[in-house]
């Protein structure tokens, strides 16, 4: 078989050239961002991580399938360790103990515990004998991904662990878990969400929560026990929040309203929401935009990155962003469909799961749709550990498509 054979059957042109591109995005953004604002270490030390990031996106790529299937319990059991070893001799970063110091670099276990959390997920649901219609095979899932988002809370680190539970969603759902389930997982928060916005909405979205678990119920005690908890939680949110410290107060107050603190916890919603209103169709022009270039978002390479191609490239950028990501995703997914291995067909899943809840929650920061929580955007954000997780994650991708006839 020629080389070009080869490499038209088993490597994933589509994957690879759309992580590029949405990389090269994030170094012109970055660029950008850090150009006016004394801060051009941050450009040069992307373009590092980049460089390293394409390394281990190949080296994922090509690394021997079975050896992703075995190592998937060993990696995850380190994964753990690190996040353990991390709350005991880990770095203090405003005021979260996420990071290890290695050198002039430092490292965030939680990132890579993302890509080991998928594979043990993998592992485990596609065993013959594990069915998500047995409670302690749910139970088990559930507690695979609750033991990191509770290492991560003890940092705290808020942000990445609502990633972990966003991405089991469609990892339950990929898995054949029922309606009930799936509508049991997601009603508490809605009806939290409602809590906070007031009595009204707490009462419209507890009747209609309770309507849908009776309309898909699998067992009355079990839906009257989900209910009550529901309810429960809802009316717990108002305590919960009193006893939040008070910049967690401010933040969700400015995620319902900015306008109530728009020097302070709203701030970087209400210039985020300006820079990306500002750019009309076509942008203001790259290291144009008035937002960016006078830094009025602070260290706006990070958190709230897609308001420089929003702002300097209009419409047109951040739709270009959208696109692209839409593509990886829906690439992926066709992945997950298409491998013959039950393992590497979760594995997708749960990439995507985790891409896809870090593109959901940023844009939505962004926009002032979710609340602020901390969640870069894939690829484009500043951060040597997120974009090496992220290219780590793609290059697995391509790996199941290169090995997709494999059982």
């Amino acid at each position: 078989m020629s080389m070009f054979k080869y490499l038209a059957e088993r490597f994933e042109f589509r994957i690879f050239l759309v992580v590029i591109a949405l990389v090269i995005l994030g170094i012109v953004s970055v660029y950008s961002a850090s150009y006016d604002a004394q801060a051009s270490e941050i450009f040069f030390k992307q373009l590092v991580w980049a460089a390293l990031g394409v390394g281990v996106l190949l080296l994922c790529a090509f690394v021997p399938f079975r050896i992703l299937h075995l190592s998937a319990y060993p990696a995850y059991a380190l994964s753990i360790a690190l996040l353990v070893g991390v709350l005991l001799f880990g770095r203090t970063v405003s005021g979260s103990t996420s990071w290890f110091n290695l050198g002039t670099l430092r490292f965030q276990p939680s990132e890579f515990a993302k890509v080991t959390t998928a594979l043990a997920l993998a592992a485990y649901l596609s065993r013959p004998d594990v069915t998500l219609a047995k409670v302690k095979h749910l139970f088990v899932v559930a507690g695979m991904v609750l033991l990191p988002v509770l290492l991560i809370m003890a940092q705290p680190d808020t942000g990445t662990a609502v990633i972990y539970v966003v991405m089991l969603f469609p990892v339950l759902y990929w898995g054949g878990a029922s309606k009930f389930t799936l509508l049991a997982i997601v009603a508490p928060g809605v009806v939290a969400v409602a809590a906070l916005l007031g009595t009204t909405p707490f009462f419209i979205v507890v009747i209609g929560m309770g309507i849908l678990l009776y309309l898909t119920r699998e067992n009355r005690i079990v839906t009257a026990a989900v209910f009550s908890l529901m309810v429960l939680v809802g009316i717990s949110t108002q305590s919960i929040y009193e006893g939040l410290k008070p910049y967690q107060q401010k933040r969700i107050a400015a995620f319902l309203d900015p306008s109530v603190d728009p020097l302070g916890a709203g701030y970087n919603v209400v210039q985020s929401k300006v820079a990306i209103g500002s750019g009309g169709l076509l942008g203001k022009g790259y290291l144009q935009g008035t937002q960016t270039q006078l830094n009025f978002i602070p260290e706006q390479w990070t958190d709230f990155i897609f308001c420089v191609p929003a702002e300097e490239f209009g419409f047109l950028g951040a739709a270009t962003v959208l696109v692209l990501f839409a593509l990886l995703l829906l690439r992926g997914i066709a992945i997950g469909t298409a491998v013959k291995s039950p393992f590497a067909s979760f594995v997708a899943i749960g990439i995507c799961g985790f891409i896809g809840a870090h593109v959901l929650i940023n844009i939505g920061m962004s926009l002032d749709l979710l609340p602020v929580i901390g969640i870069p955007l894939p690829f484009l954000s500043y951060g040597g550990s997120a974009l090496l997780s992220g290219m780590m994650m793609m290059g697995i991708l391509m790996n199941l498509y290169a090995n997709r006839k494999e059982h």
